[in-house]
């Protein structure tokens, strides 16, 4: 073994023994998948905006009931809530209204997603909106200021979970909560593709590796989980 081969071998060794080995690991990607593993599950590759029409769909309301989420959500009028994900402004945009006192932090990693969502906002006259274009690791929330944060089919399309995750827990408030909305793995009624799904299970286990204590975990969606945590 080389000096180099050596020194590497043993800054490996004290990466792994402080804490700060990789917690992903990597392999074969399947069709959907990206070939990057988090706690056993493959992260899937991300919905580019090209399929910004699919989260507009006419249907999606009716499929999803996503009006009994935002009227679930129990939200202050002065609240500031996160939308991580939020793609063409489906859920920020209702959320804005509201918050008409608060504001709502609507952040992607395209900023092609976030024009979309200033024209819409534009349209509609709504001014609480702020923009964030994120990396695929930070997703740019301030610290210690965010009532909720909200993540709708999103957080399974996350390249970098951990660090993510660990930005939201440091973005919450005294009290924030941060709610996972992803479709329910453990049902092969839901007819989306497996890495597209989580079970509840797997959203718990890496929650809780950033130190997020799970509240509840709700049904009333007709394909989702709606999975509620705060920091401990």
């Amino acid at each position: 073994m080389t000096r180099i081969a050596a020194c590497l071998a043993w800054l490996s060794i004290v990466a792994t023994a402080c804490g700060n080995a990789s917690p992903y690991t990597t392999g074969s990607a399947s069709r959907d998948g990206i070939g990057k593993f988090y706690e056993g599950r493959e992260i899937a590759q991300v919905m580019g905006h090209r399929g910004a029409s699919w989260l507009e769909r006419a249907g999606r309301e009716r499929e999803e009931r996503t009006d009994l989420l935002i009227n679930n959500l129990a939200l202050a009028a002065d609240a500031s809530v996160a939308d991580i994900g939020a793609g063409t402004g489906y859920f920020a945009i209702p959320l804005a209204r509201r918050v008409p006192d608060g504001r709502v932090l609507a952040v992607d990693i395209q900023p092609e997603m976030l024009a979309i969502i200033e024209q819409r906002a534009r349209i509609a006259k709504i001014t609480n909106i702020e923009r964030i274009l994120a990396s695929e690791a930070d997703p740019g929330l301030p610290q210690g200021a965010v009532d909720l944060v909200l993540m709708v089919d999103a957080y399974h399309e996350f390249s970098h979970p951990f660090e993510v995750m660990q930005a939201v827990a440091e973005s919450l408030n005294e009290g924030g909560r941060v709610v996972i909305v992803e479709y329910r793995g453990e049902d092969p009624s839901v007819m989306i593709k497996p890495l597209h799904k989580m079970t509840a299970a797997q959203v718990k286990r890496e929650m809780a590796k950033v130190g997020l204590r799970w509240i509840t975990t709700e049904s009333y969606l007709p394909q989702q989980h709606v999975m509620t945590f705060k920091k401990r």
